[in-house]
């Protein structure tokens, strides 16, 4: 059987506060050319381990040998605009029909009024103002991924609270360590082309010529657009085919909705973090994206976790304080 090698896992092992220089270590992850209907990347089968008393559990980690299951609660006292319930409902088809068959990450939501044991979790909170909301740091109790969705913030900006819920999810499913890159075209040449509603006006071909890492984000590239679910609006997410600078323009679907018509796009809603010469940058697909996001407070979000470049877990003593958390001290 013939072997590709498509996917890097660049995982940040030092990053100093001047950013001045980072180690990483790589590991190339071999794949099968054959294809396979559920991962886009079709990596080579290898058996699942079984569950035990032995296992080691690693910080972030998704790929423990079981499908994770993700509590989510709420600790918002700002109303989310859509019964939770429902949005759970909601976001347990997004990953079943729409994220899982492309990105291979099949996930188990529940309604929690906390952490639970060895599960994955995603809280509501009002904004990184919030006492204690900050105590929640990058990781559940037990070393799991956690997702953070502050509400007060999103609905001051006029946005949905399902649609950065569901941001939040597809973005932890596909790189819950925060650690993912990938190599791509050197955003200089990108930054040729003239964009008008997320296509490149002048269809110019990027070069193979690799200069940069582009942080694996799912949802960035294409936010602020939304398709429904259960008649609830969810976010659009790209295909891993995005991260694949060969593919030639429009020669397979790069995202959900059908709005990226190359590798590495923004659309005019979009951004993207990148790391180039020994620093982290963000590119926008419009200068409007530039001058909004400017605005937003980014505390507590995936973004600020990527470039500090090590996970914390939830601080439980201040949260009790705080009274965000049961869990005993």
């Amino acid at each position: 059987m013939s072997q590709s090698f498509r996917s890097f896992d660049l995982t940040p092992a030092c990053l100093p506060s001047d950013r001045g220089t980072v180690k990483f270590v790589l590991t190339i992850i071999p794949c099968s050319t054959e294809s396979n209907s559920l991962n886009p990347y079709d990596m080579k089968k290898q058996p699942i381990a079984k569950p035990s008393s032995e296992t080691t559990t690693v910080f972030g980690a998704f790929n423990q040998g079981v499908t994770p299951t993700i509590a989510c609660f709420n600790k918002a006292k700002t109303p989310l605009g859509i019964d939770l319930d429902t949005l759970i409902n909601a976001m347990q088809e997004y990953v079943d029909k729409h994220v899982a068959p492309v990105w291979g990450t099949p996930a188990k939501l529940i309604k929690s009024k906390d952490f639970v044991k060895d599960d994955w979790a995603m809280v509501f909170l009002d904004d990184a103002d919030q006492p204690g909301a900050l105590a929640y740091h990058d990781l559940t109790p037990d070393g799991l991924p956690l997702s953070k969705v502050f509400v007060k913030t999103i609905i001051d900006y006029n946005e949905l609270v399902s649609v950065s819920a569901s941001h939040e999810l597809v973005e932890m499913l596909v790189d819950p360590a925060i650690n993912m890159y990938t190599t791509g075209p050197n955003p200089i040449i990108t930054s040729t082309y003239s964009y008008e509603h997320g296509d490149p006006v002048a269809e110019l071909k990027l070069s193979y010529e690799v200069g940069a890492l582009y942080a694996y984000e799912s949802a960035d590239p294409v936010e602020e657009v939304s398709f429904k679910v259960a008649d609830v609006e969810m976010s659009d997410f790209v295909y891993p085919a995005y991260f694949e600078v060969f593919h030639e323009p429009r020669s397979v679907q790069f995202d959900h909705e059908n709005r990226i018509t190359r590798p590495f796009q923004l659309l005019t809603g979009g951004y993207q973090i990148i790391f180039i010469n020994g620093e982290f940058t963000d590119a926008f697909g419009s200068k409007a994206k530039a001058e909004r996001f400017a605005k937003e407070d980014r505390r507590g979000h995936r973004s600020e976790t990527r470039r500090v470049g090590t996970l914390h877990s939830a601080d439980v003593a201040t949260l009790a304080r705080h009274r965000l958390t049961r869990i005993a001290r």
